[in-house]
């Protein structure tokens, strides 16, 4: 299989394209700036490319099975701290993207997207989306130490997800646990479909390389096609 990943220096986009390749699979990493980029792995080709033109995206389309997005406001940031503000400055860019990558796959209808966006459109209630609810909001940024204009950021990825809603394409979104950080691959955990998935103490936590274990997985065998998902352990 070719799998296409955008986002490919990022935190989930380097653990899925290393998935990607431990299990034989072809891929072209995609990231704005490849210069300087040494990757001596088999099977890899980088590219740049903007998520923001949709000629560009269909241009590299052809001859990919599947396209992974792991964009996000804050992929040319200088540090975590930098990232926060990229995203609450410019929440709207989800949607704008989602738009883009829509628009590039009309003309290759049968390339598959994945998009990786947030947990904030998970639902905490029936009905009732994280995004939606400051009180849910502030539950979830305080023990993260992210701040509460955050918020923001949310929504967007919010907005992101139901751009793609609107779609007949091939579109899978990722919503990963509200918690996911660098940690362990173990290829052990539970998949949801609309509400965080939580473990035994009632939180919704996974590493990023269970993230791209699952992300290779629904790229492989999709299961999830023009609907979203979750997992947790």
């Amino acid at each position: 299989m070719h799998i296409g990943v955008i986002g490919a220096t990022g935190g989930i986009g380097s653990r899925v394209v290393t998935e990607a390749l431990g299990r034989g699979h072809h891929v072209t990493a995609f990231s704005r700036d490849v210069t300087g980029i040494r990757d001596e792995r088999a099977n890899i080709t980088w590219k740049d490319i903007d998520v923001l033109d949709p000629g560009r995206v269909a241009a590299a389309l052809p001859g990919l099975d599947v396209l992974i997005s792991g964009f996000q406001p804050g992929n040319a940031s200088k540090d975590f701290a930098d990232t926060v503000e990229r995203s609450i400055a410019d929440p709207g860019i989800h949607a704008v993207a989602a738009r883009s990558l829509l628009k590039a796959l009309e003309s290759h209808p049968r390339t598959r997207l994945i998009v990786i966006g947030g947990a904030g459109s998970l639902e905490v209630e029936p009905g009732l989306v994280m995004a939606d609810s400051q009180e849910h909001i502030n539950a979830t940024l305080d023990p993260l130490g992210l701040p509460r204009e955050y918020a923001a950021a949310m929504r967007g990825a919010r907005d992101g997800l139901n751009v793609l809603r609107t779609s007949n394409r091939l579109w899978t979104y990722f919503s990963p646990a509200k918690d996911i950080a660098p940690g362990e691959r173990t290829g052990r955990f539970r998949v949801g479909g609309d509400q965080p998935v939580l473990d035994a103490d009632g939180l919704s936590r996974i590493s990023m390389e269970d993230a791209a274990v699952a992300l290779v997985d629904e790229a492989e065998l999709p299961r999830f096609v023009q609907r979203r998902f979750t997992i947790g352990y």
